[in-house]
């Protein structure tokens, strides 16, 4: 394929997915306006007119902020690639460094580096004003950039080393080194899931037993009708950095956790409890954790083949406003030009992972509703959807597009059919 061919059509891409998130979000918040005045009939007894526009505001807000950064992603993405960011950032760092394993490294962390800075300022105007806005807020800027720092420190002990591997295979093992660095990356993804709870998770957060001996029997009798096993059940200090609740499930195989936010054991009774950790359960037993890991292990092997084939290729480069070298090694050209450009594609594909993530969130409700009191399910998810402000009347066609979840009409129906 000739270079200026590619540019067209990479050029393309980005304007489509540009032009498609703002006219999804722009529906979004209309749809979103127009339904703030009544509670849906469904809700009108649970929650608050109150409380269901500040559920409207506050998804108003977000998406009018998620709009500014779809155009400044694109912006950066076109100025690395097109305009000539990476040809620069590439010729400087192998005047300083050559064109050995630490420019190729350099370069890497440079634009991840780039790309990261250029979200801080929207990571920051999400937590210190829309979220402080709307009541949300409980983190300090202490927090925030020790969080910062410490995440960057992870990304650097874990990510770098990782990048060297890659390296070193794409110049050592042949046509076939996408197919060892593939699984490289999931004995890396695998580790991750093993290492999580016990070292990473605990510099974030404080982790303690759970105390309650009543809904520690309780959580340990469902458990057990479920078949599931867990190495402890434990209370997260979610409450330190933001009012938002949840529940969740970390680890992998016999490392496997059960934890609460603390904002969430605050909220809700023990039924409701129960109700929201028998869904969590639900997608263990229905094995969508398993589905899910093989669908990504299945789609990035294809990607590292896409990105073997690619890398020899010279219009892959030019297409993306790079000179390639002909004389020295152009791999960590290759990777940071592949991921720049493979989300701009991915894009068109984002509502097939959505469909499939909201069918496996009916059947974890099914589920639930078979061991426990749906009643129960319904009564925490109101709560939730209230507390965390989540809108109740999202526009159908962005919630095609996007929802990992179905709203909160169509699962409380589904649930009502079930009590």
């Amino acid at each position: 394929m000739p270079s200026f061919y590619f540019t067209v059509l990479f050029a393309a891409a980005v304007l489509a997915m540009v032009g498609t998130k703002l006219w999804l979000a722009s529906r979004q918040i209309r749809f979103v306006a127009a339904h703030r005045g009544e509670v849906p009939k469904q809700f009108a007894g649970t929650i608050a007119l109150s409380g269901h526009q500040r559920a409207a505001d506050y998804t108003v807000e977000r998406t009018r902020l998620g709009m500014f950064e779809v155009v400044v992603g694109a912006a950066l993405t076109i100025g690395l690639t097109l305009l000539g960011g990476v040809q620069a950032l590439n010729v400087a760092v192998a005047g300083l460094l050559g064109n050995g394993y630490a420019a190729q490294i350099a370069l890497v962390a440079l634009v991840v580096g780039i790309t990261s800075a250029v979200d801080l300022p929207f990571d920051y105007y999400r937590q210190f004003v829309v979220e402080e806005r709307f009541g949300f807020n409980r983190m300090t800027k202490g927090i925030f950039f020790a969080d910062l720092a410490k995440s960057t420190a992870l990304g650097a002990v874990f990510g770098l080393p990782l990048v060297f591997v890659v390296l070193w295979l794409m110049k050592q093992a042949g046509g076939l080194w996408w197919l060892w660095a593939w699984v490289v990356i999931v004995f890396f993804q695998l580790l991750v899931l093993v290492l999580y709870p016990t070292l990473i998770a605990p510099l974030f957060n404080k982790f303690e037993p759970l105390t309650d001996q009543a809904l520690v029997d309780r959580i340990e009798a469902l458990m057990r009708r479920c078949g599931f096993a867990a190495k402890g059940l434990f209370v997260m200090d979610g409450s330190r950095r933001s009012a938002h609740g949840n529940a969740y499930f970390t680890g992998f195989g016999a490392a496997k956790r059960i934890v609460f936010f603390d904002t969430l054991l605050a909220r809700l009774t023990g039924g409701e409890i129960e109700a929201v950790l028998a869904h969590e359960l639900g997608h263990f037993k229905r094995r969508h954790v398993i589905k899910r890991m093989i669908v990504t292990f299945a789609v990035s092997l294809v990607l590292f083949a896409l990105l073997g084939w690619l890398s020899q290729r010279t219009w892959f480069y030019q297409g993306l406003g790079v000179e390639p070298s002909l004389s020295a090694s152009n791999d960590g050209l290759a990777l940071v030009l592949f991921f720049l450009a493979l989300p701009v594609f991915l894009f068109f594909v984002t509502p097939l992972g959505s469909l499939s993530s909201r069918k496996h969130e009916f059947e974890a409700d099914a589920f639930a509703a078979s061991q426990t009191d749906a009643q129960e399910l319904v009564n925490a998810l109101v709560k939730l959807y209230e507390d965390n402000a989540s809108t109740l009347t999202p526009d159908p066609l962005y919630t095609a597009f996007y929802y990992s979840h179905p709203p909160a009409s169509q699962r409380i129906d589904r649930l009502l059919r079930q009590a």
